[in-house]
Order: C-alpha cells, then sequence, then structure tokens
C-alpha cells in the first residue's frame, strides 16, 4: 500500500547520490525508519520497548567487548580480573556496572515486550513468524545470561553453572553426555569458563542477526495497534519519522535516567552478594538461586517433587522447557479473531491473574524451600500452563468480545466505540459498551 506522504528517497547532495548509486544503504533505512515507512498512528508507550530492547542490546555488546580486553577466561584469574576492572581500569567499575544493570534493564524491557504482545495479540495471523522470531532471540538472551553469570567465577557463579547444567542430567541416557560436552568435563572447570566466555561473546551478535529478520519479519504485514483492527487507508497511519522518532526518543532518554540512577546509586541491588566471594568447590552456599530473570522458571522446576512414572527432576525440567516452548504454540491455540484485549473482557481479567501467577513463581524461585513455598509454585505452575493449555482456548471460544471500531483513525480521532460490524459481538455485550 502506498501512501502520499511517503516520498522516495532522494539524495540531497552528490556525495549521497554517488553512494546511492553503488550502496543504497540510506535508502534502506529512510524505507525502514524514515518518512517512507507507514505506523499505526493509535500507538501507546507499550511499542516503544521494542526500540528499548534494541538500544539494551548495543549497550550489552559495547560494554561487554570493553570488558572483554580486560577480563582474563582462567579459574585461578577470572575473579581476579573482575576485581582489576573494577578497581584498576579507567572506569572499569562503570562499565562493569553498566553491563551487569544493562542485562537487568534488557530482561525488564523484554518482559513488557513479550507481556504487551500477550495482551494485544500481537501473536496473531499474519505476525506469527514476528512472534516466534521474537520467542528465539528471547532463548538466545536466557542462554547468553546464563553464560555471562558464570564469567565472574563467584561462588554463585560456580554453584549455578553446576545446578543449572545438571538440569541436563535428568534425562535418561543421552541427559550426562549432555552435561559433559557442555562443561567440557564432569564439573565446572578450565573447560567450562573458557567455553563460556567464547559463547558469550559471540552470542550478542547472533541476537543481533535475529532481531533484524525480527524487524524485516515485522516491515511484511507491518505493526498491529491497541485496537488490533488492520491499516484501512492512509489516514490510520503516519509517517515513522518524525513522529515516532520523538516519541521513541524522549521515552528512550526516560528509561536510561532510571538506567543510570540505578548504575551510579544502586548498582549492586539486583546482583547476589554471594558473587563477590571467589568460587571454591567444597563450600556449598546456603541458597543457590538464579538471577531474578530466571526466578520464575526457577520455582516451575522445584514445583515437581513427587516421581510419578517419571522422576520428579526429568518432570521439573520439562516443564521448566516447556513452559517456554508452548508460548510458541500460542498463535493456534488462541483462535479468537479480536486481536486486541481491550475488546475481550474475559481476556482481559485472565490476563491480569496470569500476570500475577508469573510475579507469584518468581517470588517462590527465589524464596527459600519450605513445604508453603513449594505448594504456592505448584499452583501458580499448574495455573501458567492451565492458561494457555485451557483457559485460553475456552475463552477464545465462548467470549463475547466488544465492537471493534470501523478503523484506526476512528478509534485514534473519535473515541474507540464506533459503529462497525462486531466479530462475536452477542447483544447484550453491544448494549454494555455504550
Amino acid at each position: 500500500m502506498s501512501f502520499s506522504w511517503a516520498k522516495p528517497y532522494e539524495p540531497k547532495s552528490n556525495l549521497s547520490k554517488w553512494i546511492d548509486d553503488r550502496l543504497p544503504l540510506p535508502r534502506l533505512v529512510y524505507g525502514a525508519i524514515g518518512g517512507g515507512y507507514p505506523v499505526p498512528r493509535n500507538l501507546n508507550y507499550f511499542w516503544n520497548f521494542g526500540v528499548l530492547a534494541g538500544i539494551f542490546l548495543m549497550v550489552q555488546i559495547v560494554t561487554g567487548i570493553a570488558l572483554a580486553m580486560h577480563y582474563y577466561s582462567s579459574i585461578d584469574g577470572a575473579f581476579n580480573s573482575v576485581e582489576h576492572i573494577m578497581r584498576n581500569v579507567n572506569a572499569g567499575w562503570m562499565l562493569r556496572y553498566a553491563h551487569a544493570n544493562g542485562a537487568s534493564f534488557f530482561f525488564i524491557v523484554v518482559y513488557i515486550h513479550i507481556f504487551r504482545s500477550l495482551f494485544y495479540g500481537s501473536y496473531k495471523a499474519p505476525r506469527e513468524l514476528i512472534w516466534m522470531l521474537g520467542l528465539v532471540i528471547y532463548l538466545l538472551m536466557m542462554a547468553t545470561a546464563f553464560m555471562g553469570y558464570v564469567l565472574p567465577w563467584g561462588q554463585m557463579s560456580y554453584w549455578g553453572a553446576q545446578v543449572i547444567t545438571g538440569f541436563f542430567s535428568a534425562f535418561p541416557l543421552v541427559g550426562e553426555p549432555i552435561r559433559i560436552w557442555l562443561l567440557g568435563g564432569y564439573t565446572p572447570d578450565q573447560a567450562a569458563l573458557t567455553r563460556f566466555f567464547s559463547l558469550h561473546y559471540l552470542m550478542p551478535f547472533v541476537i543481533a542477526g535475529v532481531v533484524m529478520l525480527h524487524i524485516w519479519s515485522l516491515h511484511i504485514p507491518g505493526s498491529n495497534n491497541p485496537t488490533g483492527v488492520d491499516v484501512k487507508s492512509e489516514k490510520d497511519t503516519l509517517p515513522f519519522h518524525p513522529f515516532y522518532t520523538a516519541k521513541d526518543g524522549w521515552f528512550v532518554g526516560a528509561v536510561l535516567t532510571a538506567y543510570c540512577l540505578m548504575l551510579f546509586f544502586a548498582p549492586n541491588a539486583l546482583g547476589h552478594p554471594d558473587n563477590y566471594i571467589p568460587a571454591n568447590p567444597l563450600s556449598t552456599p546456603a541458597h543457590i538461586v538464579p538471577e531474578w530473570y530466571f526466578l520464575p522458571f526457577y520455582a516451575i522446576l522445584k514445583a515437581f517433587t513427587i516421581d510419578f512414572i517419571l522422576p520428579a527432576k526429568l518432570w521439573g525440567v520439562l516443564a521448566m522447557f516447556g513452559s517456554i516452548l508452548l508460548l510458541f504454540l500460542l498463535p493456534w491455540l488462541d483462535n479468537s479473531p479480536v486481536r486486541s484485549g481491550n475488546y475481550r473482557p474475559v481476556f482481559k481479567r485472565f490476563f491480569v491473574i496470569l500476570v500475577i501467577d508469573v510475579l507469584v513463581l518468581g517470588w517462590a524461585g527465589g524464596a527459600t524451600v519450605t513445604p508453603t513455598v513449594v505448594a504456592i509454585s505448584q499452583i501458580a505452575t499448574a495455573y501458567y500452563f492451565a492458561h494457555f493449555l485451557i483457559i485460553l482456548p475456552l475463552i477464545a471460544k465462548h467470549e463475547d468480545t466488544l465492537p471493534l471500531p470501523s478503523s484506526i483513525s476512528a478509534s485514534a480521532l473519535h473515541g474507540e466505540l464506533q459503529e462497525s460490524a462486531p466479530i462475536g459481538t452477542s447483544k447484550t455485550a453491544i448494549a454494555a459498551a455504550e
């Protein structure tokens, strides 16, 4: 679809024309994010988190490269090299804290981005592949973060590697060989540290490549929007630049301000104090926990305590991995024709319960194991899987949705309840909406 405001790229100088004739990179950028890219005019601030995710990926790559110049990937020198970075390298403390807290902010931004997609139905046709590529990015982030957590070679680094790689030994026959292959031995040692460092350095560039595919696939159907209504005319859109570059710009500045406040005033708030103790294979920490962004999955793992056909540990590992892989099936589990949760009153209520459930899982994952905590983990885990496998398909089949606006522009300019042909809407729902 072409729009009257979408002016073609025109080089302004002889140099830019010479470059455009030989390598049309400026033309590509202009078409992708400039005035030539149409965007729904009603996007809210939840759509800013995609750009923020890219910003924090760049922060991680830049600070990671700088830290790698001073890091020593040896079990005898890794911990001391981190201390050297903190104490002796010019601005080394800032680089290290920027990298550590940048990972936390990266996950915060991505989690908000994922839950925004869940609420507004951005996983539905024709955007299924965009959703799946996003989940691939998330899985790569998890692997990268785990390997990065091992690199300081503190107590929690060592024992976290011991516990997390031990998950694979739960699989019969192939599990233990996989674990030995991952570690390069029977326990976390020099081989594990070397390969984790090399992969941790490589993976952000792989993530950047998948992000490019993610953005490329987004540009084919275009962005979803808070109404979930497709673009019908040029009145429904605005050029990405300058409207959304300005909106993204100030929001990025606000979030980076919050990031800097944590970096300078509370840099260790999200870390674990045991990781400031050198790794000691002979001294097990009283409470081994992963980083905060893995805690919900850790709670799912701990929720299985009884052997039933398969060992409890294997059930836990299968459920932990399944909780993420399940999301790949979401476009087919939720077959409601209405995308946005704004027009799905029953879905909206259960979505709030899901958010609370994930937060409870996060709390349970970090809490000391007691019978009460285990029981809460089991209830929260059961609800998590029931939400996607049972509740969501039933809602999609039986829910009375609210009437959709006639167009994006009608919703943006004149309010959201317009005369339209509602999809799956009962007379009661329409009357209640009016």
